[in-house]
Protein backbone atom coordinates (compact mmCIF):
# COMPACT_ATOMS: atom_id res chain seq x y z
CA UNK A 1 0.00 0.00 0.00
CA UNK A 2 1.39 3.64 -1.19
CA UNK A 3 0.41 6.58 0.59
CA UNK A 4 -0.73 10.09 -0.98
CA UNK A 5 0.85 13.51 -0.13
CA UNK A 6 -2.92 14.71 0.14
CA UNK A 7 -3.20 12.03 2.86
CA UNK A 8 -0.36 13.43 5.21
CA UNK A 9 -0.72 16.43 7.72
CA UNK A 10 1.58 18.17 6.44
CA UNK A 11 1.04 21.79 7.83
CA UNK A 12 4.61 22.90 9.33
CA UNK A 13 5.37 25.31 12.68
CA UNK A 14 8.12 27.22 10.69
CA UNK A 15 9.85 28.03 14.19
CA UNK A 16 11.37 24.69 13.99
CA UNK A 17 13.52 24.03 11.35
CA UNK A 18 11.45 22.47 7.94
CA UNK A 19 13.37 19.69 7.50
CA UNK A 20 13.03 18.56 11.45
CA UNK A 21 9.57 19.21 11.60
CA UNK A 22 8.70 17.44 8.58
CA UNK A 23 10.12 14.59 9.91
CA UNK A 24 8.28 14.48 12.74
CA UNK A 25 5.06 15.00 11.02
CA UNK A 26 6.28 11.69 8.94
CA UNK A 27 6.88 10.10 12.05
CA UNK A 28 3.82 10.77 13.40
CA UNK A 29 2.77 9.48 10.27
CA UNK A 30 4.89 6.07 10.05
CA UNK A 31 4.71 5.07 14.04
CA UNK A 32 1.89 6.33 15.64
CA UNK A 33 -0.99 7.19 13.26
CA UNK A 34 -0.26 3.68 11.49
CA UNK A 35 -1.35 4.64 7.73
CA UNK A 36 1.76 3.50 6.86
CA UNK A 37 2.88 0.18 6.90
CA UNK A 38 6.60 -1.91 6.58
CA UNK A 39 7.21 -2.11 2.65
CA UNK A 40 4.53 1.08 2.02
CA UNK A 41 6.36 3.07 -0.55
CA UNK A 42 6.42 6.90 0.63
CA UNK A 43 5.62 9.33 -1.39
CA UNK A 44 8.31 10.70 -3.99
CA UNK A 45 10.44 13.62 -3.15
CA UNK A 46 9.00 15.65 -5.69
CA UNK A 47 5.79 15.25 -4.61
CA UNK A 48 6.57 16.09 -0.73
CA UNK A 49 7.44 19.45 -1.68
CA UNK A 50 5.18 20.29 -4.46
CA UNK A 51 2.52 19.76 -1.62
CA UNK A 52 4.36 21.32 0.95
CA UNK A 53 5.80 23.86 -0.66
CA UNK A 54 9.38 23.78 0.29
CA UNK A 55 12.53 22.74 -1.23
CA UNK A 56 13.48 19.37 -2.30
CA UNK A 57 16.69 19.54 -0.02
CA UNK A 58 14.66 19.93 3.08
CA UNK A 59 12.51 16.74 2.30
CA UNK A 60 15.68 15.27 1.76
CA UNK A 61 17.54 16.07 4.83
CA UNK A 62 14.01 14.60 6.71
CA UNK A 63 13.88 11.54 4.15
CA UNK A 64 17.64 10.54 5.50
CA UNK A 65 16.82 11.51 9.32
CA UNK A 66 14.04 8.72 9.01
CA UNK A 67 17.08 6.25 7.26
CA UNK A 68 19.28 7.38 10.27
CA UNK A 69 17.15 6.03 12.62
CA UNK A 70 15.87 3.22 10.31
CA UNK A 71 12.67 3.87 9.85
CA UNK A 72 12.60 3.99 6.17
CA UNK A 73 14.84 2.06 3.47
CA UNK A 74 15.83 3.99 0.53
CA UNK A 75 16.45 2.28 -2.51
CA UNK A 76 18.00 3.47 -5.22
CA UNK A 77 15.96 4.12 -7.98
CA UNK A 78 12.75 3.04 -6.36
CA UNK A 79 11.95 5.40 -3.68
CA UNK A 80 11.76 4.88 -0.08
CA UNK A 81 10.14 2.52 2.05
CA UNK A 82 8.51 2.03 5.44
CA UNK A 83 11.21 -0.57 7.56
CA UNK A 84 9.87 -2.12 10.59
CA UNK A 85 10.96 -0.02 13.69
CA UNK A 86 13.74 -1.51 15.39
CA UNK A 87 13.05 -0.52 18.82
CA UNK A 88 9.15 -0.99 20.23
CA UNK A 89 10.31 2.20 22.30
CA UNK A 90 11.07 4.40 19.52
CA UNK A 91 7.78 6.29 19.65
CA UNK A 92 9.39 7.69 23.23
CA UNK A 93 12.44 8.31 21.55
CA UNK A 94 11.53 10.42 19.54
CA UNK A 95 9.54 12.22 21.77
CA UNK A 96 12.77 12.83 23.48
CA UNK A 97 14.29 14.79 20.32
CA UNK A 98 16.72 12.34 18.90
CA UNK A 99 15.13 13.11 15.98
CA UNK A 100 17.38 16.48 16.30
CA UNK A 101 20.09 14.34 14.62
CA UNK A 102 23.45 12.60 14.99
CA UNK A 103 25.19 15.71 16.85
CA UNK A 104 22.38 14.52 19.40
CA UNK A 105 23.45 11.23 19.59
CA UNK A 106 26.90 11.86 20.09
CA UNK A 107 25.99 14.37 22.36
CA UNK A 108 24.08 11.82 24.26
CA UNK A 109 27.08 9.24 24.10
CA UNK A 110 29.29 11.55 25.72
CA UNK A 111 27.30 12.28 28.52
CA UNK A 112 26.06 8.74 29.37
CA UNK A 113 30.21 7.99 29.69
CA UNK A 114 30.62 10.91 31.90
CA UNK A 115 28.06 10.20 33.84
CA UNK A 116 28.64 6.52 34.54
CA UNK A 117 32.03 6.57 35.24
CA UNK A 118 30.88 8.98 38.19
CA UNK A 119 27.77 6.46 39.33
CA UNK A 120 30.31 3.62 39.74
CA UNK A 121 32.41 4.92 42.55
CA UNK A 122 29.46 6.27 43.95
CA UNK A 123 27.83 3.37 43.92
CA UNK A 124 31.07 1.51 45.79
CA UNK A 125 31.15 3.89 48.37
CA UNK A 126 27.58 3.85 49.25
CA UNK A 127 25.77 0.45 48.42
CA UNK A 128 24.15 -1.58 50.75
CA UNK A 129 23.45 -5.23 50.32
CA UNK A 130 19.89 -4.80 48.95
CA UNK A 131 21.74 -2.91 46.33
CA UNK A 132 24.24 -5.72 45.72
CA UNK A 133 21.48 -7.91 45.05
CA UNK A 134 19.47 -6.06 42.63
CA UNK A 135 22.63 -5.59 40.26
CA UNK A 136 23.39 -8.66 40.59
CA UNK A 137 19.77 -9.96 39.72
CA UNK A 138 20.39 -7.78 36.70
CA UNK A 139 23.93 -9.34 35.73
CA UNK A 140 22.55 -12.80 36.27
CA UNK A 141 19.72 -11.98 33.58
CA UNK A 142 22.40 -10.51 30.97
CA UNK A 143 24.60 -14.19 31.35
CA UNK A 144 20.97 -15.71 30.50
CA UNK A 145 19.95 -13.69 28.35
CA UNK A 146 18.38 -15.36 25.04
CA UNK A 147 17.89 -12.73 22.56
CA UNK A 148 19.35 -9.25 22.17
CA UNK A 149 16.14 -7.81 23.90
CA UNK A 150 16.55 -9.52 26.60
CA UNK A 151 20.71 -8.74 26.89
CA UNK A 152 20.04 -4.74 26.61
CA UNK A 153 17.18 -4.99 28.63
CA UNK A 154 19.14 -6.34 31.57
CA UNK A 155 22.51 -4.03 30.94
CA UNK A 156 20.43 -0.82 31.01
CA UNK A 157 18.59 -2.29 34.19
CA UNK A 158 21.90 -2.99 35.44
CA UNK A 159 23.34 0.41 35.05
CA UNK A 160 20.16 2.02 36.43
CA UNK A 161 20.51 -0.17 39.26
CA UNK A 162 23.98 1.27 39.89
CA UNK A 163 23.12 4.90 39.97
CA UNK A 164 20.47 3.94 42.33
CA UNK A 165 22.79 1.96 44.33
CA UNK A 166 24.68 5.58 44.10
CA UNK A 167 22.25 7.74 46.24
CA UNK A 168 22.12 10.56 43.76
CA UNK A 169 18.68 11.02 42.59
CA UNK A 170 19.56 13.53 39.19
CA UNK A 171 22.30 10.77 38.49
CA UNK A 172 19.50 8.09 38.76
CA UNK A 173 17.39 10.56 36.57
CA UNK A 174 19.17 11.69 34.10
CA UNK A 175 20.94 8.33 33.51
CA UNK A 176 17.37 7.00 32.90
CA UNK A 177 16.98 9.50 30.39
CA UNK A 178 20.12 9.22 28.71
CA UNK A 179 19.80 5.01 28.28
CA UNK A 180 16.10 5.53 27.29
CA UNK A 181 17.36 7.72 24.49
CA UNK A 182 20.27 5.11 23.05
CA UNK A 183 18.01 2.01 23.71
CA UNK A 184 17.83 1.61 20.11
CA UNK A 185 21.63 1.99 19.45
CA UNK A 186 22.75 -0.15 22.12
CA UNK A 187 20.17 -2.80 20.16
CA UNK A 188 22.12 -2.07 17.18
CA UNK A 189 25.45 -2.70 18.79
CA UNK A 190 24.40 -5.75 20.09
CA UNK A 191 22.98 -6.95 17.20
CA UNK A 192 26.30 -6.47 15.63
CA UNK A 193 28.56 -7.85 17.83
CA UNK A 194 29.99 -11.49 17.61
CA UNK A 195 29.83 -12.37 21.36
CA UNK A 196 27.95 -10.54 24.44
CA UNK A 197 31.24 -12.24 26.16
CA UNK A 198 33.24 -9.60 26.23
CA UNK A 199 30.25 -7.14 27.69
CA UNK A 200 29.11 -9.47 30.27
CA UNK A 201 32.83 -9.87 31.61
CA UNK A 202 32.92 -6.01 31.63
CA UNK A 203 29.85 -5.53 34.00
CA UNK A 204 31.23 -8.48 36.24
CA UNK A 205 33.99 -6.50 36.67
CA UNK A 206 32.22 -3.18 37.77
CA UNK A 207 29.96 -5.54 39.67
CA UNK A 208 33.19 -7.16 41.79
CA UNK A 209 34.71 -3.74 42.66
CA UNK A 210 31.60 -2.46 43.62
CA UNK A 211 30.98 -5.72 46.02
CA UNK A 212 34.28 -4.93 47.65
CA UNK A 213 33.59 -1.38 48.34
CA UNK A 214 36.40 -0.70 45.88
CA UNK A 215 35.71 3.19 44.65
CA UNK A 216 38.78 3.12 42.64
CA UNK A 217 38.63 -0.38 41.10
CA UNK A 218 34.72 0.65 40.20
CA UNK A 219 35.90 3.87 38.39
CA UNK A 220 38.27 1.74 36.58
CA UNK A 221 36.22 -0.94 35.33
CA UNK A 222 33.16 1.18 34.21
CA UNK A 223 36.00 3.43 32.50
CA UNK A 224 37.18 0.21 30.54
CA UNK A 225 33.54 -0.50 30.15
CA UNK A 226 32.65 3.24 28.51
CA UNK A 227 35.72 3.61 26.55
CA UNK A 228 34.72 -0.01 24.83
CA UNK A 229 30.96 0.39 24.63
CA UNK A 230 31.07 4.32 23.60
CA UNK A 231 33.71 3.55 20.55
CA UNK A 232 31.21 0.51 19.67
CA UNK A 233 28.20 2.99 19.61
CA UNK A 234 30.25 5.40 17.68
CA UNK A 235 31.47 3.00 14.98
CA UNK A 236 27.37 2.09 14.20
CA UNK A 237 26.50 6.06 14.14
CA UNK A 238 29.26 6.39 11.66
CA UNK A 239 27.97 3.38 9.73
CA UNK A 240 24.30 4.48 9.62
CA UNK A 241 25.11 7.61 8.80
CA UNK A 242 27.34 6.90 5.48
CA UNK A 243 24.83 4.06 4.86
CA UNK A 244 21.79 6.46 4.81
CA UNK A 245 24.16 9.30 2.79
CA UNK A 246 24.91 6.84 0.34
CA UNK A 247 22.01 5.66 -0.43
CA UNK A 248 19.84 8.50 -0.63
CA UNK A 249 20.58 11.08 -3.59
CA UNK A 250 18.90 14.05 -5.53
CA UNK A 251 15.92 12.89 -7.40
CA UNK A 252 16.41 14.12 -10.81
CA UNK A 253 14.28 16.18 -12.00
Amino acid sequence: MSTSPQSLDVSLDRRESVSSELTRKLVDHLVRDGHLRPGDRLPSERQLADTLGIGRSAVREALKSLAFLGLIEVRQGAGSYVKEPDSELLPQVIEWGLLLGERKVLDLVEARRLIEVAVAPLAAQRRDESDLEMIEHHLTKMSKARNTADFVEADIAFHLALADAAGNSIFSDILSSVQALLRVWITRVIDAAESTEPTHQEHLAVFGAVGAKDAKGARVAMQRHMDRASSALLLTLEQTEANATKTLRPERS
